[in-house]
């Protein structure tokens, strides 16, 4: 069923449920007002028969007789048809319930069946009061009569639901025809309510249909100030995306089995059988018996109790979703380590090492698009560099604390430097005059009141040297504190296309002269027709000289300093800066990118904290290994243009 017919059939029907209920309501009311008007003209009888009763059988030898021939209690039982239109006989009958006295008197002396008491179906609820009218039943209003403190026999007003019946079913008719009504009304109202709310959900089918044929950058034209136009917006933001994603996939070649391959996390997909399908490249280096099997079952891979394999197992068998679990597996290591993944030592080989890393094993079932089973998938999450990514979170927001950190500064220290300087000034000028209007009156010979002039002369220099000290340490202050502020707010990015040659080429032009200086061989190895990157020209430039003279400062005497660029995975651009210098300890390689932390004895601990800033902000990535005594390389990752 669509959903303009639920909606339709959801509203008639509620409609249709209330006009019900309340006509349902109606009726047990229109019936409770007939019997309890009934009830009470029954009751107004049976008191007046009990008063006559109560004045008779006192008198009487024979109480039933006397009741019998009571003119005025016959009168009575002959009127009781006219109290009521429901009434249909009045009774008294004595213990044994034979009808004493009777308004049909040929029913005397004959026995009168008990009918259940009308009061208590009056305080029943609707239900059965809807129930007993339509029985066609008889119901009773009952009294005893008493002679003396003994009940001698029970005055009995017979009460028919027939005619109550009969006006309920008139109501009945009147009740159908506006439940009919509010069907039909409700019906046409749920149309065109359904037409008006679905209408955006065809604009929204056509415009995925249209995005499933292929065509880029779909809008939807939407009605505005509703819940379907965030939609539309939401969906018209996802279009963009997804034609700059496939307009840049195109371009680069890029497909599935590419992004499988360069994901983070090593992927595998086993059949139902147990049989290797796919793992993607980081499988291979995380498991590499999956890679290496020739078999390609999971019981040739592992033995029964390797816990990955029980995963496999338990999710092919459950068909559920197993893990997450903590797993130490031994991976071949690269010799790379980013800013917050730790070190491999002074002995670990530079190409290639094993390590422990720990891994976040979990299992999937796969299902087709009819909900059949045809797998599972084995993911290794590497909780490292998950560590890594929350490390650089950090780092970030210590960033933005410190921009406004720096903003305080800025406006607290500065302006209290500035007027320092102007007094500075103005007392440098003050003991010029003085030194000079000394110098004069002793020339001049003047008598000894003018030694004191000759000694504020002579002592003129040394004050004049302290201003100076002063007003030297003021500008060193005020160049730290605009190094501050250089490092928490940058210059605003001015990307651009930029060809890494080029940069580099201006990088070795300013440092040769202090390579030389140093002793230091600088070789360039770049790829020819390297792809270019979006990066502020400025930045990039001073990010890559930092590293540089870091480097050639780390062979004091003497080494060589590589820069190499090349085209890495992923649409990215590599830069390598490798010195064969005195390398990084390891307690320090964690430290080396923090604010103010440096190990040289006039460093400002702001470098390679710069460096860093300026390759976050192109949205680069650095990593750096460094062994004690063999040398530091820095490689620097960008996305291409």
């Amino acid at each position: 069923m669509s959903i303009k017919s639920r909606q339709v059939a959801g509203v008639t029907s509620l409609v249709v449920i209330i006009v019900a209920a309340l006509s349902a309501y109606h009726l047990a009311t229109l019936a409770r007002l007939n019997l309890e008007e009934s009830a009470s003209r029954a009751d107004l009888l049976r008191q007046a028969i009990f008063q006559r009763a109560s004045e008779v059988v006192p008198r009487a030898k024979d109480p039933y007789a006397a009741l019998r021939e009571d003119g005025g209690i016959r009168s009575l039982l002959k009127s009781s048809v006219a109290y009521s239109r429901n009434t249909t006989y009045a009774a008294i009958v004595n213990r044994e319930g034979v009808a004493v006295a009777h308004s049909f008197p040929t029913e005397e002396g004959k026995p009168l069946p008990e009918q259940e008491d009308l009061a208590k179906v009056l305080e029943g609820s609707a239900t059965a009061l809807l129930r007993a009218v339509s029985s066609d039943r008889t119901f009773e209003s009952r009294q005893p009569l008493l002679f003396g403190d003994q009940e001698f026999g029970t005055i009995r007003i017979g009460i028919s639901t027939l005619l109550v019946k009969a006006e309920l079913q008139k109501s009945i008719k009147i009740a159908l025809q506006g439940v009919l009504l509010a069907l039909l009304i409700s019906t046409v109202v749920a149309m065109l309510l359904a037409q008006w709310i679905v209408r955006p959900i065809h604009v929204i089918q056509s415009g995925l249909t249209r995005l499933g044929r292929g065509e880029l950058d779909v809008r939807l034209d939407l009605p505005a100030g509703d819940e379907f136009k965030t939609l539309g917006t939401s969906f018209d933001a996802v279009s963009a995306q997804l034609s700059e994603s496939r307009a840049k996939a195109i371009s680069s070649g890029a497909d599935f089995e590419s992004v499988v391959d360069n994901l983070e996390d090593a992927v595998a997909l086993f059949s139902p059988e147990g049989k290797l399908i796919f793992c993607n490249p980081a499988m291979g280096i995380v498991l590499p018996q999956f890679a290496s099997s020739e078999s390609g079952q999971l019981a040739d891979m592992a033995p029964p109790a390797d816990p990955v394999r029980a995963l496999i197992e338990r999710t092919l068998a459950s068909h559920h979703v197993q893990g997450p679990v903590s797993v130490a597996l031994a991976t071949e290591y690269d010799g790379l380590t980013g800013v917050d993944g730790g070190s491999p030592g002074p002995d670990v080989d530079l190409d290639a090492a094993d390590r422990l890393d720990e891994r976040l094993l979990m299992t999937h079932p796969i299902d087709d698009g009819h909900g059949k089973f045809v797998g599972a998938m084995l993911v290794a999450r590497n909780l490292g560099y998950m560590n890594q990514v929350h490390s650089t979170l950090n780092y970030s927001r210590k960033l933005a604390a410190l921009g406004r950190l720096m903003a305080g500064v800025a406006h607290e220290v500065k302006n209290p430097l500035n007027a320092m300087t102007i007094h500075l000034e103005l007392l440098r000028q003050k003991l010029s005059r003085q030194a000079v209007g000394a110098a004069a009156s002793a020339k001049a010979g003047l008598d000894h009141e003018t030694r004191g002039g000759r000694q504020q002369a002579e002592a003129a220099p040394d004050v004049t040297r302290h201003v100076d000290i002063i007003g030297s340490e003021i500008q060193r202050l005020d160049q730290v504190l605009n190094g501050f502020l250089k490092f928490a707010r940058p210059d605003e990015l001015k990307l651009q296309p930029v060809r890494l040659s080029a940069v580099i080429s201006d990088v070795l032009t300013t440092l040769t002269p202090e390579a030389e200086r140093m002793n230091v061989t600088v070789k360039y190895e770049c790829q020819p027709d390297l792809p270019p990157i979006n990066a502020d020209l400025g930045m990039l430039r001073q990010a890559l000289l930092n590293l540089a003279l870091n480097g050639a400062q780390a062979m004091p005497e003497g080494g060589t300093l590589r820069i190499a660029c090349r085209t890495a995975s992923r649409g990215r651009v590599e830069i390598d800066v490798e010195d064969t210098g005195v390398g990084i300890p390891p307690e320090n390689l964690q430290k080396i990118f923090d604010l103010y932390f440096t190990t040289k004895e006039k460093g400002s601990g702001i470098g390679l904290s710069m460096v860093y800033r300026i390759i976050q902000l192109h949205d680069g990535e650095v990593e750096v290994q460094s062994t004690p005594g063999h040398g530091t390389r820095f490689r620097l990752v960008f996305p291409q243009a």
